[in-house]
């Protein structure tokens, strides 16, 4: 089945690039992504987790990611990001999201497989895109705790990646490399392990997009390498959150008796959108619209 926004993802997987999807919880980050996705002729995917999109609305999600579509016109994917529930991911697929993300990873692989591949069988009736997981990508802080034997046992194993794509009919799979959601309190996330992903590759081919969670903080260097061995897709969270906090608090520092927020926000704007171009670049999508 060929869903309309699935080509950009199978662009970029044959011609070697990766779509960043950039996640969001107010108007403000979404303008900064879509000025710089216009500005580089880049397509986007935008991201909501559910403490987001329940923070947002999905509803409103929709409507607004539609509304900056049509006005910049930058192809864009909105994805539910780390659905836990089957009633949840149905309600973002009922108002109108172009992909979901389930993920399961810390189930035992066979309780993950059953409920993705029930996902996918509702999504795909929906034309909506469907993301899963198989390795355990942790939060920054439960990682840095993390043992290395536990570490090596959460990368994400060949073999079951490709028992669970076949099971479930999946369009996407988020694994882990090595990477963590957050930035270490450096600003340097963990090297990615380019010899599973390269393994990872070898045994699925180019039957999914493969996704990369975690990707703030991640060295440049292993961006690029990751790209060229089959990343497609990359998420992006925190960077945008520290842009917009460590901003706003300048800001405010500048202009202590501004009440009025379309007199400050759009250096703050500003800011994050700078950070979209960057990873824009670094994933090498600019003028594939």
């Amino acid at each position: 089945m060929i869903i309309k926004k699935e080509i950009i993802l199978k662009k970029a997987q044959k011609q070697g690039w990766a779509i960043g999807q950039f996640n969001i919880s107010n108007q403000e980050t979404l303008k900064a992504i879509f000025q710089a996705a216009k500005k580089l002729k880049s397509p986007v995917i935008i991201g909501t987790s559910e403490g987001e999109s329940n923070y947002v609305g999905l509803d409103e999600a929709v409507a607004l990611v539609r509304a900056f579509e049509k006005k910049t016109g930058v192809p864009a994917i909105l994805n539910l990001d780390h659905g836990k529930s089957f009633e949840y991911i149905k309600g973002a697929i009922v108002a109108g999201y172009d992909s979901v993300h389930f993920d399961g990873s810390k189930l035992p692989l066979k309780k993950n497989i059953e409920i993705a591949k029930k996902i996918v069988e509702y999504a795909h009736k929906k034309n909506t895109l469907v993301e899963g997981e198989v390795g355990i990508i942790r939060g920054v802080s439960e990682s840095l705790k993390n043992v290395p034997e536990m570490k090596k046992k959460d990368l994400t194993k060949p073999e079951e990646a490709l028992e669970f794509i076949k099971k479930t009919g999946v369009d996407s799979l988020a694994i882990n490399i090595g990477t963590f959601h957050g930035v270490k309190a450096s600003g340097q996330s963990p090297h990615i392990d380019l010899q599973r992903l390269k393994e990872i590759k070898e045994k699925l081919g180019n039957r999914v997009f493969l996704v990369l969670h975690g990707g703030s903080g991640t060295p440049d260097s292993d961006i690029k390498k990751a790209i060229k061995l089959g990343i497609v897709k990359i998420n992006i969270n925190t960077d945008l959150r520290i842009a917009f906090t460590n901003n706003l608090k300048k800001v405010f520092q500048k202009k202590l008796k501004e009440t009025t927020p379309y007199k400050y926000m759009p250096e703050v704007v500003e800011a994050i959108q700078k950070v979209v171009e960057e990873k824009i670049k670094l994933f090498n999508s600019v003028n594939k619209i």
